[in-house]
């Protein structure tokens, strides 16, 4: 659990994994991959990489706009964070995460989008 350690090191929080919490009205119950104990932080993990053709997984990409989708559905104040793991294109200096904030920007919204560099044990904030 690379990522909750380093995220409850960014935060100051503990984290529990797979915790349902109530999305959309008429409410319903979606697992997220990490919460803060206090319920204060709420996380999506996505573990992508580029495909064997070198191209943007454009079908992982539409499940991480899905598990963007859920994070809006929140209700009540809390911070929504997409994690990716840091994948660098073969050929081009961009990692996955980058490319999905150029690309998606848009739908990215109260959302924070981080990159966690699992080899190194590192959290880089792409948007806040």
């Amino acid at each position: 659990m690379v990522t909750a350690n380093l995220l409850s090191k960014y935060y100051d929080k503990e984290f529990i994994p797979e915790i349902a919490l109530n999305i959309g009205n008429p409410p319903k119950a979606h697992k997220f991959d990490l919460v803060s104990k206090d319920k204060s932080v709420v996380v999506e993990c996505k573990c992508y990489s580029w495909t064997a053709g070198k191209n943007s997984p454009s079908a992982k990409l539409s499940t991480l706009n899905e598990a963007v989708l859920y994070l809006k559905l929140l209700t009540g104040f809390c911070v929504k964070v997409i994690v990716m793991t840091k994948v660098v294109h073969p050929s081009r200096n961009e990692t996955l995460a980058e490319y999905y904030m150029r690309r998606y920007n848009f739908v990215l919204e109260g959302i924070t989008l981080i990159e966690v560099d699992v080899d190194n044990q590192v959290i880089r904030v792409i948007k806040e």
